[in-house]
């Protein structure tokens, strides 16, 4: 009996194959960057360093989260939902000398957006997901006034102008126009976030 030869594979072109898989899938594929947030830090302590200002306790407004990831604003437990709305209303309160406040001008809160601060405390219990949703809302307060006033100003959200600033595509002669527009907003209301390290 005849021995029958297998027929065999031309293997000559799977490397190439191979090879366009591998771009492919380079090209296709997106990498997960890890989200962070933009802090800028303190300056280095030098030995001969001014003491830090005296802060009024009324334009001090202060965010406690426990290790039980509950929101202690000013000594009250309260909902994560409401502390963009109370911090609103702390920075834009405008007792004194601030013509663009919108705030009932309250005895116990802020006299200035410009002399607010918002201290927020952490506990080395709490979550990681907590501290990030407490963080985004603080900010958001921040965001949420300086879009009222670029848009009473402008017409225009800040969120909108940063972005037209920021685009690679906007000209260089845009870019100088709405550099001050930016700058006058962040003036107005400046992001005056202190964390104190955890307990």
């Amino acid at each position: 009996m005849a021995k029958r030869s297998a027929p065999e594979v031309n293997a000559g072109s799977m490397a190439d194959i191979a090879f366009l898989l591998l771009i492919f899938f380079l090209v296709t594929t997106t990498i997960e960057t890890d989200s962070g947030i933009s802090r800028k830090l303190p300056p280095k302590l030098e030995e001969n360093q001014p003491p830090p200002p005296v802060i009024k306790e009324r334009n001090l407004f202060t965010v406690v989260v426990n290790s039980n990831n509950e929101l202690l604003v000013e000594d009250k437990l309260m909902e994560l939902k409401d502390l963009r709305a109370a911090a609103v209303e702390f920075l834009d309160n405008g007792a004194e000398d601030c013509s663009y406040c919108q705030g009932a001008k309250l005895e116990n809160s802020s006299v200035n957006p410009t002399k607010a601060i918002i201290s927020l405390v952490n506990n080395r219990g709490t979550s990681y997901k907590r501290y990030i949703a407490v963080q985004n809302e603080l900010v958001g307060a921040y965001n949420q006034l300086r879009d009222r006033e670029a848009m009473s100003r402008y017409g225009e959200s800040f969120v909108s102008l940063e972005s037209r600033y920021n685009d690679a595509r906007t000209s260089p002669g845009d870019k100088d126009k709405l550099k001050p527009k930016i700058e006058l907003i962040r003036d107005l209301y400046p992001e005056k976030l202190s964390e104190a390290e955890p307990k």
